[in-house]
């Protein structure tokens, strides 16, 4: 269960990446983000 779980988490990182990732600077900065807050901010979503 627990590997299940982390392999969950670990997808869950990696497209939180990639979504914000796609942004651009404007649209960072509109919330209140930069470039490198996105590692950041995605393992808080998981």
């Amino acid at each position: 269960m627990k590997l299940t779980h982390s392999f969950a988490s670990w997808r869950k990182y990696r497209e939180t990446c990639a979504e914000l990732n796609k942004l651009s600077e404007r649209e960072l900065s509109d919330i209140g983000m930069v470039r490198e807050d996105i590692p950041f901010v995605a393992r808080r979503a998981v």
